[in-house]
């Protein structure tokens, strides 16, 4: 299956190499390359499209104007010389912030990871029904027990499954979804946005690290300056922004110190 995207791109020397990266990735279509956002309000409104990779600083309409003019944004992905953009573009649910330039393999995986939300949006939507029962206020697609901190359930296939606490190694943004990834290399996809699943874990094993992240500090291996080894080895990146959190509520209540007071 082919996904269709657009490029938006005021320079024309990183347009082309953008275009020209994106053309050898088999699972995309490029059906329209632009100079700037005031060209892509006309495209977007004519044209299906599932993926926008687009640059941030643009004259008329910048790339975040972009985004927030659209009622219903397909899939974006950012890529921008600034790294300073990023907190507010993830605020905006942006799928992924590329930092130029644009390397091939990381291309590949914004655009995997583009194409696992677009699908995981659509099966939910084909499994919604036309007019929605009303349920419970438990019964949401996220439920906490009394017994939180061993187990919870989420809502898969119009079932309740149940994932033990200890099983979880991280959670990953994906817009309005989350990607909760386990042991066995399994990974479950659930319509709820990560700031909604850190109030609902406990906060004593779950920590946010990043505006993409939460951990599962049970997995923890070891914790670098830059990032988190977990006991899969994947390497998390740690943000600024939560290092100092980090630091104070796992880091310094949790390391032994040869003294005492």
């Amino acid at each position: 299956m082919k996904y269709r995207c657009i490029i938006i791109e005021d320079n024309i020397l990183e347009r082309d190499a953008l275009e020209m990266k994106l053309n050898k990735i088999d699972s995309l279509v490029v059906k329209a390359v632009l100079a700037d956002g005031m060209e892509a309000v006309s495209v977007l409104k004519n044209e299906d499209i599932d993926i926008v990779f687009s640059d941030i600083d643009m004259p008329d309409l910048s790339g975040i104007e972009l985004l927030k003019s659209l009622k219903n944004p397909p899939v974006f992905i950012f890529i921008s010389s600034h790294s300073e953009h990023a907190a507010e573009s993830f605020n905006l649910d942006v799928i992924d912030y590329i930092v130029k330039p644009a390397k091939i393999e990381r291309l590949i995986k914004a655009v995997d990871k583009a194409i696992e939300y677009i699908n995981a949006k659509r099966k939910v939507q084909a499994e919604t029904p036309a007019k929605p029962i009303a349920t419970p206020q438990a019964a949401t697609d996220f439920i906490r027990t009394i017994d939180a901190h061993e187990y919870f359930f989420i809502k898969e296939n119009n079932n309740y499954n149940k994932l033990n606490v200890g099983d979880v190694l991280f959670i990953e943004s994906m817009g309005d979804f989350s990607k909760i990834s386990t042991t066995g290399n399994k990974s479950h996809m659930v319509l709820i946005s990560l700031k909604n699943l850190e109030k609902q874990l406990p906060e004593n094993l779950f920590i946010r690290i990043h505006k993409q992240y939460i951990i599962n500090v049970l997995h923890i291996k070891n914790i670098s300056v830059s990032d988190i080894k977990l006991s899969n080895n994947l390497v998390i990146p740690v943000s600024i922004a939560y290092k100092q959190a980090l630091q104070d509520n796992l880091i310094n209540k949790k390391t032994l110190t040869r003294f005492i007071e």
